[in-house]
This record gives C-alpha cells, structure tokens and sequence, in this order.
C-alpha cells in the first residue's frame, strides 16, 4: 500500500530548518527588491567626464600658466586635490601625471582642493 502523505516523522524531522528557510528567502527577496528599486532611481550608472587640464583652467580664467617640473604644491592631473612635495599622497603620483603650482592660491583657483591627510595645508 503507497501512502501519499508524508510519514509524519519525516516531517518533524524537517520543522526546524522551515523557518530559517523562509526567512533566508524573505530577506533575499527583499534584498534583490531593493536593488532593482534603486537601480532605476539612480539614473544612469557612470558618467565620465574628461578632466579640464589645470593649465587649460589657470589659462581660461587670465591666470599665468602651471609649471609641469616644480613648484611648491603638487595635484594629479585627474584628482581633486592638491599636496605639498613632501606628504605621502603627492609621492603616489606617478611623474607624468603630475601638475605643479607656485601657490596654494593658484591650485585653488585651478579647482583643486588641499588635502585633508597632508600637514601643513
């Protein structure tokens, strides 16, 4: 004779795993809910912009032009911020990316930022 119904101790056997169960996949779903919800408000994804030289800025705005091999405040040519020749965030800069000013004034007005990690800016 063929019973259609689950034996009930095979059942009792499985009770403790049916709640982690269900919320594991309550919380995936919630998870992958939210993802897709805000994917689509963000917008796009990943705009790339390509970066205004600091010589193109300093030139536009009437100011003279930067020094490419000295000067007392280095920045990246794609960064936001500028360092003293001596903290360690301006030896990460590989040399042909460098961009060097005379003065904070002028890396200011180049748009750059100092840096927060640098001492002495």
């Amino acid at each position: 004779m063929l019973k259609s119904i689950p034996d009930k101790a095979f059942l009792g056997k499985l009770e403790p795993f049916f709640l982690p169960a269900i919320v594991v996949l309550v919380g995936l779903c919630a998870f992958g809910l939210g993802r897709l919800s805000a994917g689509e408000a963000a917008g796009p994804r990943l705009i790339i912009n390509a970066p205004q030289s600091a010589a193109a800025v300093l030139s536009e705005a009437g100011a003279q032009t930067v020094s490419t091999t000295t000067g007392s405040f280095v920045a990246s040519k794609s960064g936001t911020k500028y360092y003293l020749p001596t903290c360690s965030g301006a030896s990460r800069i590989k040399e042909e990316n460098k961009v060097w000013f005379q003065s904070a004034a002028e890396a200011l007005a180049a748009g750059y930022e100092p840096a927060s990690n640098c001492p002495g800016l």
